[in-house]
C-alpha cells in the first residue's frame, strides 16, 4: 500500500508559514520579554491578573511535563502516518512553540518528523 503524498498548494503553505510566524513570534515574546525579565516575571508571580501573566503561568504549568514538544511530536507522527494539513498546523505551532520555549528535544525531532513528510518519491519516466 502506497504512503499518501502531501503536496500543499500555495494557499496551505501561507497558511503554514503564517501559523508558524505567529508560533515562533509569541514563543519568542513569551520567553524574552515575559519569563526572562525579571521585573514582568516577579509582577506575573505576584498576582497580577493580565492575559500575558496568564500564559506565563500556562506555559510554567505546561512545561515540566514537555507538553509542546509532545503534542509536536504526535501531530508530526500522526501527520506521517495520515497527511493532512490540520495536522501539519498543529504540529508546526507545536514545534515552533517547543522550540523556543525549552521543550527542544521532542519538538525538533517533530520538526525533522514534519520535513520528511515532504520527501516525496522521484517521478518515473515511462
Amino acid at each position: 500500500m502506497r504512503r499518501p503524498l502531501f503536496l500543499p498548494t500555495a494557499r496551505q503553505t501561507n497558511w503554514l508559514l503564517i501559523v508558524a510566524f505567529l508560533a515562533l513570534g509569541e514563543a519568542m515574546y513569551l520567553r524574552y520579554h515575559v519569563m526572562e525579565n525579571s521585573t514582568v516575571s516577579l509582577a506575573c508571580q505576584g498576582g497580577l491578573a493580565t492575559w500575558l501573566c496568564d500564559a506565563f503561568r500556562l506555559v510554567n504549568v505546561l512545561y515540566p511535563y514537555q507538553v509542546f514538544g509532545g503534542v509536536a511530536l504526535a501531530a508530526a507522527l500522526l501527520h506521517l502516518l495520515r497527511p493532512s494539513i490540520v495536522l501539519a498546523t498543529v504540529a508546526l505551532a507545536a514545534a515552533a512553540l517547543g522550540v523556543v520555549l525549552h521543550n527542544a528535544d521532542l519538538s525538533a525531532l517533530a520538526a525533522g518528523l514534519l520535513i520528511l513528510s515532504l520527501a516525496r518519491p522521484a517521478l518515473t519516466t515511462v
